[in-house]
């Protein structure tokens, strides 16, 4: 397409009229009257005529021959006044004239044509919130096509619709034409952009239950707040607020508010005229339990005591569509297993209204026999149609599933790799036959990150960050990182194929290295690993980790003050170590497993995740280890879910046996309890100058902490929160070191505790959190730390 500024033919607008697009019409029956769009009198209808011959005129690109085709008069044939009418419109109606004259002479029939010009460029006037690039996708209109006036205004629409979709339902489009020699024009659209709707509120009538502030976390619409020139969920659109509606509708739903309805919607200007008022009108209802769950089967071969025992809905709790819909799919892959071919389980709801209480049957039925013929995918321009088509358990040839072609389509949106995906069925080349039909629109799915910090321990540090979710189409993840402060370097690099070997088996690889030199403590070191793993899920909530690992580990550069052989001025321990050895490497084998519902849990209000893992390995000294870590997560919703309770607990503990720990192989309480310095707690070595740290062998740690609401605008997206964390770092291998021994290390389990208080923000570079922490219990060489932001990471 040929697009240029509108602000290049500027000049022509002082030589050349600007019309609206139109079309002019004229139609004479000669020596009788003149029409012109209008209607035919009876006595001009009545008139017949003959003609020997029909004269076109004016048409340069249209073939006479064709314009005669749509009159449809023929020579010698009488012809009445309304048939001239019809020809009129039926040449009219090809849309290819800008007008038409049909004029009767004698004998002679005159049909004088003026075509409509050929589009010389297509140009946008002023737009600046959407480029000409874009808008030049979005018309149909093209240079060097004829033009025309309905197309025109479709394409003003189209570009409408795209400025409403971005919150400006004030934009309006006017398609104008400037007249060029030769029969050219130049189409050019004159934009008035208007100002974004914005929602200055989002209120709710009628809910009784959850809070106007729970509520509005539920929609993907929000409330314009601070940064409202930067974040587009605040606009005002349509298609978002229906969106809007079944969101509302499935989060009562999915806490037992089954006769839940939203009434209506309604978006009104508030007085300013400064943004919109957006007023949700709605039914909560009753909540309903669930009363008693029952399994029983229409088909005779079922082994119903089997099937009972997979269904985990309990009477007595809140009712929900997803534990029931999660029971269904259990009870149908039991099926396949046993190899039941076409069977259904249908959830018949028993409502009582006076109890509260819906009674829940699982019946089990024999669907039609109905075959997958194949599975179409289209709009996968990177994606391979393998990574799209490993997600339904269903292959061609297999029986007819819905539920699983439904399964199948949720994983598919889940990968993240696309905008849009639509799955839908239709009957194939048999009546006993369906074809899947999945239609995808791509998404970007890789990123390039650069960043730069400061901190008051490392200094200014600047970082590279590359990962690609979907590498080369073929679904894998990659991911790349380098980092430096002044006091570290780092690399990382990570692989993972999600279905080696075409199978629900994770590929890994990843390795990292680190250096750190002593500007921050009296040793350098170096730290690196190698290590392939391979993941695959148990059921439906847990999942096994297999690994193998290369580490190496080395200590240098240790700070022995003025005189190398002064031992109070260096750590004996660190020294000792450095003088062990030049760097030491170690292999392991390990497991890790998993088992996760705070986010895939049937219910939305609470859940816990947990991580079992060990490692058992060698190091090339002749020393052996094993390393234990577990960590259990929770959370729950409560004062109705206004308050987020988090609580987590972990703890470690590594076994050495023909050799003794080295530090970089220890527990640090880093990152683990807030309240201190890095490194700032655990055993030492105190009788140096130094004091370095030397972490330990074992260590447990607790934290708990609640998020609320502060009362300020959501629209800022600032929430408190308080905490409480203890734990400790304690136990050597060797406790006696320097010269004949005589420094000992009290490596006895310590407490330390901190409490303080947290601020959350949604900003728009990112979750964000603020701890203010003081330390309650702490030892005396501890060093605290009372402020620190990270990046938040919630669960």
């Amino acid at each position: 397409m040929n697009n240029r500024k509108a602000g290049d033919i500027l000049n022509a607008r002082k030589r050349n009229a600007i019309s609206r697009p139109g079309r002019a019409a004229a139609f004479a029956l000669s020596g009788l009257l003149l029409v012109s769009g209008g209607s035919v009198p009876q006595v001009a209808m009545a008139q017949s005529y003959s003609f020997s011959r029909v004269d076109i005129q004016g048409n340069n690109r249209v073939d006479s021959s064709t314009i005669a085709n749509y009159a449809g008069i023929e020579s010698g044939r009488p012809v009445s006044a309304a048939r001239l009418n019809d020809a009129y419109q039926a040449i009219s109606g090809t849309g290819l004239f800008e007008s038409v004259e049909i004029e009767p002479r004698g004998n002679t029939l005159v049909i004088k044509v003026q075509e409509y010009p050929t589009i010389n460029v297509i140009a946008f006037e002023g737009n600046r919130r959407i480029n000409d690039e874009n808008l030049g996708t979005i018309v149909k209109s093209q240079s060097r096509r004829i033009y025309s006036p309905s197309a025109a205004e479709a394409d003003a629409a189209a570009i409408a619709e795209a400025y409403r979709q971005s919150g400006r339902i004030a934009a309006s489009v006017t398609p104008k034409i400037i007249r060029r020699s030769e029969n050219r024009v130049d189409l050019v659209f004159e934009i008035r952009e208007g100002k974004v709707s914005e929602i200055e509120r989002i209120s709710f009538v009628g809910n009784r239950n959850y809070s106007d502030s729970r509520l509005r976390r539920v929609l993907g619409t929000k409330q314009a707040g601070i940064f409202r020139r930067i974040v587009s969920s605040d606009t005002l659109v349509e298609e978002r607020l229906e969106y809007d509606k079944q969101m509302l509708r499935d989060f009562y739903n999915n806490r037992g508010y089954v006769d839940m309805q939203v009434l209506s919607t309604t978006a009104e200007i508030d007085r300013n005229r400064s943004g919109h008022i957006v007023s949700f009108n709605i039914r909560e209802g009753q909540q309903f339990r669930v009363g008693t769950v029952t399994v029983s089967s229409e088909v005779a071969e079922v082994d119903i005591d089997a099937f009972r025992k997979v269904a985990k809905l309990r009477a007595g709790s809140v009712y929900s569509p997803v534990p029931v819909d999660t029971d269904i799919a259990r009870l149908e892959r039991l099926a396949t297993r046993q190899g039941l071919d076409f069977i259904r389980v249908e959830p018949r709801i028993t409502r009582n209204d006076r109890e509260l209480t819906l009674d829940v049957d699982y019946v089990i039925t024999r669907g039609p026999r109905i075959f997958v013929e194949r599975i179409d995918i289209e709009g996968n321009t990177t994606t391979l149609d393998r990574v799209v088509r490993r997600q339904f358990d269903t292959v061609e040839g297999d029986p007819f599933n819905p539920r699983a072609i439904r399964e199948g389509a949720e994983r598919i949106r889940a990968l993240g790799f696309f905008t849009d995906a639509q799955v839908e069925t239709r009957e194939g080349s048999r009546s006993d036959q369906v074809v899947v039909d999945v239609d995808v629109e791509e998404r970007p799915t890789g990123s390039l990150g650069f960043g730069a910090s400061y901190g008051t321990n490392d200094g200014l540090g600047f970082n590279f960050s590359f990962s690609e979710r979907n590498f080369l189409g073929r679904g894998q993840s990659l991911s790349a990182g380098i980092g430096t402060t002044g006091s570290s370097n780092t690399f990382n690099f990570s692989f993972v194929e999600p279905a080696f070997l075409d199978r629900d088996l994770a590929l890994g690889l990843s390795t990292y290295y680190r250096e750190t030199d002593h500007d921050n403590s009296d040793y350098d070191t170096n730290i690196g690993t190698l290590q392939p793993s391979l993941t695959f899920p148990l059921t439906e909530d847990s999942r096994l980790s297999l690994r193998f690992a290369f580490d190496y580990g080395k200590i240098h550069g240790v700070d022995k003050g003025d005189d190398d052989a002064d031992w109070n001025d260096g750590s004996s321990y660190v020294l000792q170590e450095e003088e062990d050895m030049e760097g030491l490497t170690s292999f392991s084998v390990g497991y890790s497993y998993i088992y996760d519902t705070l986010r895939s849990g049937l219910d939305p209000r609470a859940g816990i995740f947990l991580r079992f893992q060990q490692d058992f390995g060698g190091r090339e000294d002749g020393a052996n280890f094993i390393r234990t870590e577990a960590l259990l997560r929770a959370k729950k919703l409560v004062l109705n879910e206004e308050v987020t309770l988090r609580a987590e607990i972990e703890g470690g503990a590594l076994a050495f046996s023909g050799g003794d720990s080295r530090i970089f192989e220890r527990y640090m309480l880093s990152n683990k309890i807030r309240g201190f310095e890095p490194n700032g707690a655990g055993p030492r070595d105190r009788n140096v100058d130094n004091e370095d740290v030397l972490g330990g062998n074992m260590f447990a740690v607790a934290r708990f902490e609640a998020e609320f609401p502060l009362g300020l605008p959501e629209e800022y997206g600032i929430k408190g929160g308080v905490f409480w964390d203890l734990g400790s770092v304690w136990k050597l291998d060797n406790t006696k070191g320097g010269p004949n021994g005589h420094h000992e290390v009290d490596d006895d389990f310590a407490l330390r505790s901190a409490a303080g208080v947290s601020l959350f923000w949604e900003s728009p570079l990112g979750p964000l959190r603020f701890n203010f922490s003081q330390p309650l219990i702490k030892e005396d060489y501890d060093e605290e730390q009372n402020f620190d932001f990270s990046v938040s990471s919630s669960f």
